[in-house]
């Protein structure tokens, strides 16, 4: 079993930038993708980012992609989402997930953490 615990999430102005932070443990030796997903009220959970074992290869999706940047230290048993010119609408609750590989969808996350709130007022 992994346990994820996300934090960093706080109230921040538009345009603002902020730092997520993704601690892992239990089966940490298992060479995990990750990701990272949000979701606001009354929508459906959304991808963000993911990044491989290695960090070497990452997907963003569009409408974060440039903004963000999702980076890992497998040392520190640690996945990051570095978040620069925040929006109002990237407002939500943003989890980190652990799987077997990389994907845009949720199927192949085995893991998940509790969220962490991100507000960006205007």
């Amino acid at each position: 079993q992994v346990q994820l615990v996300e934090s960093g999430g706080r109230l921040v102005q538009a345009g603002g930038s902020l730092r997520l932070s993704c601690a892992a443990s239990g089966r940490t030796f298992t060479p995990y993708a990750m990701g990272w997903f949000r979701q606001a009220p009354g929508k459906e959970r959304e991808f963000v980012a993911a990044s491989s074992w290695t960090g070497g290869t990452t997907y963003y999706s569009d409408s974060v992609k440039g903004r963000f940047t999702i980076s890992r230290d497998n040392a520190r048993n640690t996945v990051y989402l570095q978040m620069v010119s925040l929006k109002p609408e990237d407002t939500a609750v943003y989890y980190c997930a652990a799987g077997r590989t990389m994907s845009r969808g949720t199927a192949p996350y085995d893991y998940w953490g509790q969220g962490t709130q991100v507000t960006v007022s205007s």
